[in-house]
């Protein structure tokens, strides 16, 4: 057996985790025949994670060759918070924990409760939705643009912007999808540049107001490059993963009836079972990282300047860490799952999307306690993202 990102084994993108496993057992180190390398084992992805000298984010020596230099994806990839180090993720950084601080994130709670409520409702006539277009990626659109409070009827274009910047990430890309994830890095730009203008000019509260503190941050103050494309970062990395999420929890509890019925009788048990969803079914499958120095892991030598893309999806069920990962326990504990990454570049979301997992999910679970997955689910077809770009089901 082999393993190679450019060709995928049949069937890869519906049960990825056997291949997963024979990584894990086989090739914990897994070369690529571009000479890359996957890494699948928890142990090491932590490690990479917490070393931020060995292993680094900035990744315009794989992207440059990858969508040119001069390429709108390019300025994008390599200017956002999640491809960079110290000093600009610093900045940045720092800002966007304060825009999640305690304060914003509990103003935030009874306006999600009202839009998943207001979405049940919707739902509740029709027998058959697809729960992606109808619940699952309808929520994140909304929370995130109140976080930029960004007008409702100017939020339409957000997602498919979303899934072709993203789309442009995966290891194989065909012209169309980069010609595709260009149009949408620049499009999305002329969207930004009228919405900063407005806030500039009528400037919202920095604490709730995520825009705003981007643009008034004295201590990060950001160029309008750096603005523009954190900006896109921060609306797409709310969007994608937590539709993911909520998706992925749904299909779990659709499979594991035993598992739905205790939820639904225990429903205290959405806490730590979200944390269980990110693990088994982790909305973002891989990462990358860039090596400073050579080093033998495993007995593979790497040399400097390598590219390690690590398999987050194959660490979440290594038995190393976690008893019985294959299985759906809804109250594990201790559940050190790496799907929020690790380290310095710790989702800066994490308790945004979880809660936005709770309430999506365990509200559903109030109204549709008996809900069907029909036939016609559909995976999104892509190796770092795994979700669903249809997930039809009858309600009752």
């Amino acid at each position: 057996m082999s393993f190679t990102l450019i060709d995928l084994p049949a069937g890869f993108h519906d049960d990825p985790y056997p291949h997963y496993a024979w990584l894990r057992d086989e090739a914990p180190v897994c070369a690529q025949p571009d000479g890359t390398f996957v890494v699948s084992r928890y142990a090491d992805l932590d490690m990479i994670y917490r070393d931020t000298k060995r292993f680094i984010s900035d990744k315009k020596k794989v992207f440059a060759p990858k969508f040119g230099t001069d390429a709108p994806l390019y300025e994008h990839h390599t200017t956002s918070l999640v491809f960079n180090d110290p000093p600009l993720h610093t900045r940045v950084r720092k800002i966007m924990v304060g825009a999640m601080n305690p304060r914003a994130l509990a103003s935030m709670e009874p306006g999600l409760i009202t839009l998943v409520d207001s979405l049940l409702d919707e739902m509740q006539d029709h027998q058959e939705v697809d729960l992606i277009e109808a619940f699952a990626g309808a929520i994140p659109i909304e929370v995130i643009g109140n976080l930029f409070n960004i007008p409702r009827n100017e939020r339409g274009p957000l997602r498919d912007w979303s899934l072709a910047i993203l789309g442009a990430l995966e290891p194989a890309l065909t012209p169309e999808q980069e010609a595709i994830g260009n149009k949408a890095v620049l499009d999305f730009v002329e969207f930004l540049k009228e919405i900063v203008a407005d806030r500039r000019k009528n400037p919202g509260d920095p604490q709730t107001d995520v825009l705003t503190r981007l643009i008034e941050s004295e201590e990060g103050q950001l160029s309008p490059v750096e603005l523009y494309q954190n900006c896109i970062f921060i609306l797409n990395a709310g969007h994608e993963t937590t539709t993911n999420l909520i998706g992925n929890a749904l299909w779990l509890l659709h499979d594991d009836r035993e598992a739905r019925a205790r939820l639904i009788a225990e429903p205290k048990l959405i806490t730590p079972a979200v944390d269980e969803f990110l693990r088994m079914e982790s909305p973002n499958q891989f990462g990358n990282r860039l090596t400073t120095e050579d080093m033998t892991l495993h007995g593979t030598h790497i040399p400097a300047g390598t590219d390690l893309h690590m398999c987050i999806g194959a660490a979440n069920r290594d038995a190393a860490q976690f008893a019985n990962p294959d299985a759906l326990q809804l109250d594990r504990r201790p559940n050190k799952h790496l799907a929020f990454a690790g380290g310095a570049h710790t989702c800066v979301g994490l308790t945004l999307a979880r809660m936005e997992g709770r309430i999506a999910v365990g509200k559903f679970l109030e109204r549709f306690p008996d809900y069907e997955i029909t036939q016609g689910a559909k995976r999104a077809g892509r190796i770092r993202f795994r979700g669903f770009s249809r997930l039809p089901a009858r309600l009752s």
